[in-house]
């Protein structure tokens, strides 16, 4: 998207968008693809790390799960209620900084504890990422083109896990397991520094189809009662709990997946460099980008498009998901995984884009970092957790192919996904009639 191609353009609604908008997403995007790309290195690594490092796989699930959510999750809240009070994009610029330095600092542990410590600060980092440039993207894009851009911006995983693994697994595999960690670090410092000097702040409600009125009281409203006001509402709630059973998902495949490769399909890292990392790049990207496309034409006609997209997604993705787990050999476990690579991610854009267009502008970063408080508690926190335990758990009678038991077990959270998001959308069809 080119700065020139949209400047200056109004929509059917009358909502202008402004002519530095293709600027301010391509730095949001890239900046997201080193959130991830950090988040994802220790899970790319993990067979080096492992055989470094001595830790098991459930001590890896709760470094790439559990540990990293907990103080990602929680400390997102009050980082997106000072947020909506303060400069989103200072605040977006100062996390990026801190949250590639602590990546530096997971290169330099020389032991699970230390390891643990610096993943942790990563996520503190981390939760002052995403909330804020979710409500900047609200506020720079018009409704009518919101899903799209979410969409774009959430190119990011995809993006930052397939260089992760194609940037991180050469690396280790030239030099070392840790350099990666230095470079990456340093790459993020950079980037929070132009992240200051380039992104323009936007008034809160500017790309809203009509003039919002921000109430006088909106900026002394407590803290609790912002919380409380999010969990008031069923709406919220539910799309909260149905993504999260989709990110429980995402997360519980994506972060074994390197080490299922190498260690049960027999992939070496140079070969996941450049095979995985294709399935990852081109499966993921393909994936989020039509879903937002798809929710954008289909919510044109009711909202309920929101949870069906996503539900139908899911539902289509199990079948490709066991045939994954079952494969003999990586090549035909590739060949699965790219579709559910594909369908996994549709609910994130869509989810994103009902969440903030259901609240008022100047709510936006605290109901963003809501969302992902109980979408990654139960995804990033619950989901690598689930499935590292559940691979030690089967090791005595599954032996080496314990993982590949252990993601069996996932499968079912497929189900209970999309049951949950048919479930919201029963409950947008009904709010809509009650309008």
């Amino acid at each position: 998207m080119q700065d020139g191609a949209i400047a200056g353009k109004v929509t059917e609604e009358g909502a202008a968008v402004p002519a530095r908008a293709g600027l301010t997403l391509g730095m949001l995007c890239f900046v997201y693809v080193l959130n991830f790309l950090d988040r994802q290195l220790i899970s790319i690594l993990a067979k080096p790390i492992q055989d470094s490092l001595q830790i098991s796989d459930g001590q890896l699930g709760l470094l790439t799960g559990f540990y990293f959510a907990l103080f990602y999750c929680f400390i997102a809240i009050p980082i997106g209620w000072l947020a909506d009070r303060t400069n989103r994009v200072k605040v977006l610029s100062l996390a990026c900084g801190i949250w590639s330095g602590a990546t530096a600092a997971c290169g330099m542990a020389g032991s699970y504890g230390q390891l643990a410590v610096a993943r942790m600060m990563v996520g503190v980092g981390e939760a002052g990422g995403v909330p804020p440039s979710y409500a900047i993207i609200s506020d720079t894009f018009p409704r009518e083109r919101r899903t799209t851009a979410m969409a774009i911006f959430n190119l990011g995983p995809p993006i930052g896990s397939a260089m992760g693994v194609a940037f991180g697994a050469s690396l280790a595999a030239a030099f070392d397991w840790r350099v990666p960690f230095y470079m990456v670090g340093a790459i993020g410092v950079v980037t929070a520094m132009v992240v200051y000097l380039v992104i323009r702040e936007p008034k809160r409600g500017e790309a809203d189809a009509l003039p919002v009125a921000i109430p006088a009281d909106a900026d002394t409203q407590g803290f609790f009662a912002s919380v409380a006001e999010f969990f008031r509402n069923p709406l919220l709630v539910m799309a909260s709990l149905a993504s999260g059973a989709g990110n429980f998902i995402t997360y519980g495949l994506l972060n074994f997946t390197t080490l299922f490769l190498m260690r049960e399909k027999g992939m070496e890292l140079e070969e996941v460099a450049i095979w995985y990392a294709l399935v990852v790049g081109i499966g993921m990207s393909a994936g989020i980008y039509a879903s937002g496309r798809l929710v954008d034409r289909f919510a044109a006609r009711s909202k309920s498009a929101y949870a069906t997209v996503p539900a139908v997604s899911l539902v289509l993705a199990l079948p490709f998901f066991i045939g994954f787990a079952w494969a003999p050999g990586w090549e035909l476990a590739l060949l699965f995984l790219l579709v559910p690579m594909f369908l996994n991610s549709f609910f994130l854009s869509a989810t994103v884009t009902f969440v903030q267009g259901e609240v008022a502008p100047e709510k936006r970063v605290i109901s963003g970092a809501l969302l992902l408080l109980v979408m990654n508690f139960i995804g990033l926190g619950l989901g690598p957790t689930y499935v590292g335990m559940a691979s030690d758990y089967f090791r005595p009678t599954y032996g080496d192919h314990a993982l590949q038991a252990a993601y069996y077990a996932l499968a079912p959270m497929y189900l209970i996904g999309a049951g949950l998001f048919m479930v919201l959308a029963r409950m947008i069809r009904r709010s809509e009639a009650a309008e």
